[in-house]
C-alpha cells in the first residue's frame, strides 16, 4: 500500500481563467494583475496606438477591442471600492494620454484628451458591465446555482473588526442610485 502525504501548501491566492482569486475574497490582487494584462495588450499594439498617421478613430476602435477588455476582464462582479476604480482610471488615462501624444506636463485635461480620443470613462464602462451582469443575474430562474448564493447566509462565522467587507449587491445598489434605477428597469 503507497501513502502518499496530503501536504498542499496553502496559498493566499492563485490564478484561474484569468483572474487572481483570493481566499480572503478581495480583489486587491486581481485589479493590478488585470492593468498589467491590459499594460502588456497596449505594448503589443503600440505600434498603431502611437503611430501619428494613423487616425484617432481607427485608435479609438483599437483601444476599444484589444486594450479595453484586458483591463475590464471578470470586473462585472467585482466588489469594487474607489482606490480600485482610481487605479484603473489612472491606467487607462496614461494609455490615453500616450496614445495622443500628449503627458501630463502638458497640463491638458482629462476630459479633453477623452474627447479627443472619443472613449468613455472606464468608470462609466464598469457600471455598465456590472448592471448587464446584475439583469443577466436577475434574469435566471430562482433555482438556478447564481441566485442561489444571493441568499446564501453563513451561519457560525463571525465578523472581524471594522468595517464590514464590501460586497457586490452594495455596489449594485450604489450604481442603481446613482444611475436612478430601480432593480426591475435593469432586469
Amino acid at each position: 500500500m503507497i501513502v502518499v502525504s496530503s501536504c498542499v501548501p496553502k496559498k493566499e491566492s492563485f490564478k484561474y481563467l484569468g483572474s487572481v482569486i483570493q481566499g480572503s475574497g478581495d480583489i486587491d490582487d486581481d485589479v493590478p494583475h488585470r492593468i498589467g494584462v491590459a499594460w502588456r495588450k497596449w505594448r503589443l499594439a503600440s505600434g498603431v496606438l502611437c503611430d501619428k498617421k494613423i487616425p484617432h478613430k481607427l485608435k479609438e476602435k483599437f483601444y476599444r477591442v484589444v486594450v479595453r477588455p484586458a483591463l475590464l476582464y471578470g470586473a462585472e462582479c467585482w466588489p469594487v471600492k474607489n482606490a480600485h476604480v482610481q487605479k484603473m482610471h489612472v491606467a487607462e488615462m496614461r494609455m490615453l494620454r500616450w496614445m495622443c501624444g500628449h503627458t501630463r506636463s502638458d497640463k491638458i485635461r482629462n476630459e479633453v484628451i477623452r474627447e479627443k480620443v472619443g472613449v468613455a470613462s472606464v468608470v462609466d464602462k464598469l457600471r455598465e458591465a456590472r448592471l448587464r451582469w446584475f439583469g443577466h443575474v436577475k434574469r435566471r430562474c430562482a433555482d438556478a446555482p447564481v441566485r442561489r448564493c444571493e441568499r446564501l447566509d453563513l451561519e457560525g462565522t463571525r465578523r472581524g473588526r471594522g468595517r464590514p467587507k464590501k460586497y457586490w449587491g452594495e455596489v449594485i445598489r450604489q450604481d442603481m442610485a446613482q444611475l436612478r434605477i430601480t432593480e426591475d428597469m435593469s432586469g
